[in-house]
């Protein structure tokens, strides 16, 4: 199972931990907020002034978009296009793509740069790898700390089968 295709299951702790490196990102690279979402296009996590966007038009609109990128990028023999930005009048938008499979968004506005959004996200994306390694690690193995397993590592075909065939 690669880690792409895996499901992770978010707990409240790594849920802690990824608000946590995306409020220090949002701080670090002075920018109006900072979105983490999935490739399907939903919102996992948030930091600023998110409430100056429609978020879900956002978030969908920001994974069609790094979809459109990865197609362009397979038509000239590229793997994908890790990082895109979008210079608007006042704001501008930095997407780049995190352990493979989340999508990190940061607006920012004349106040920072784009070189320092860079150099900010660079660093934010191996905290946030490495929350996103906790959970796939969790969600194949078990919670370490506390030795449980993931609530759905015993649930097998037949039991779903079972389930609904009743």
């Amino acid at each position: 199972m690669t880690s792409e295709s895996a499901h992770l299951v978010l707990y409240e702790e790594e849920f802690k931990s990824l608000e946590a490196a995306l409020v220090r990102l949002r701080q670090d690279a002075n920018a109006k907020a900072v979105f983490l979402i999935d490739k399907n296009g939903q919102q996992i996590a948030a930091a600023g002034e998110v409430e100056d966007f429609d978020v879900m038009s956002l978030a969908s609109l920001t994974a069609g978009n790094v979809a459109a990128t990865d197609g362009l990028a397979k038509l000239i023999g590229e793997r994908e296009f890790s990082v895109l930005f979008h210079e608007g009048e006042r704001d501008h938008i930095h997407i780049s793509i995190v352990a493979g499979r989340a999508i990190l968004v940061v607006i920012f506005d004349d106040r920072s740069s784009l070189g320092l959004v860079r150099l900010r996200v660079k660093r934010a994306s191996g905290d946030l790898e490495k929350i996103f390694d906790s959970m796939l690690a969790k969600g194949t193995s078990g919670d370490p700390a506390t030795g449980r397993s993931s609530p759905f590592s015993e649930i097998t075909d037949e039991d779903i089968d079972a389930l609904f065939s009743e």
